[in-house]
C-alpha cells in the first residue's frame, strides 16, 4: 500500500476543486487490492474525491455515485487496476456487500458509506473521514437529518479531511 505518510492525518479542504486535486494525488498512489472507506454525510464530497481518484488512476468515466446501482467498475484506460465504485448505503450488511464479488486482489475499491461493513475487504484499508466545519458556514445542525444523514448547506464551505491506515 503505497499512499505517502504526508497523506496521512488531517486537513482542511476548501472547495470542491481541491477536493478532487487530493484524489487525484490519492489515485496516483494507490495500487491493485486498496481498499478505501469513505465516510461523510450526504453532499460532503465523497463523490468528487472518488472522481479525483479516478482521473489519478487513469480509468474511464464519468464517476457518479452508485446509490442506485450500488456499485459501477470503471476499467483502467492505461493498463492498470480498475476502480470498484461502492456506495453501500443501501446495503443492510457485510454478507450483502459480499455477495457483490468484487474482485478486491486486482482492483482499488472505494466503499461509500462503508464504515463497519467494508472493512473485512483487506488485512488492511485506508478510511478517509470528511466533515463539513461548522460555524457559520456549511452545516446547519438546525435543518436536522435526512434519511439518518446530516443535511448539508454550502456545497463550498471548508470540510475537515481525515485520512487514516488501518491497522
Amino acid at each position: 500500500m503505497s499512499v505517502p505518510d504526508e497523506l496521512l492525518g488531517t486537513r482542511e479542504i476548501d472547495t470542491p476543486d481541491a477536493m478532487h486535486d487530493l484524489g487525484v494525488t490519492l489515485g496516483r498512489a494507490l495500487e491493485p487490492g486498496d481498499v478505501v472507506v469513505l465516510t461523510g454525510g450526504l453532499g460532503a464530497g465523497k463523490t468528487t474525491l472518488t472522481r479525483g481518484i479516478g482521473e489519478g488512476l487513469g480509468i474511464r468515466g464519468p464517476v457518479q455515485s452508485p446509490t442506485f446501482v450500488i456499485a459501477r467498475t470503471h476499467p483502467s484506460l492505461i493498463g492498470g487496476a480498475p476502480l470498484v465504485h461502492v456506495d453501500a448505503y443501501r446495503l443492510g450488511s457485510a454478507v450483502e456487500l459480499d455477495d457483490l464479488d468484487i474482485d478486491v486482489p486486482s482492483s482499488v475499491v472505494i466503499v461509500e458509506w462503508g464504515r463497519g461493513m467494508a472493512e473485512h475487504l483487506a488485512e488492511s484499508w485506508w478510511e478517509i473521514e470528511i466533515t463539513p466545519q461548522t460555524g457559520g458556514r456549511g452545516l446547519d445542525s438546525a435543518c436536522g437529518t435526512i434519511a439518518g444523514h446530516t443535511a448539508e448547506l454550502d456545497a463550498d464551505a471548508p470540510r475537515t479531511v481525515a485520512i487514516t491506515r488501518h491497522p
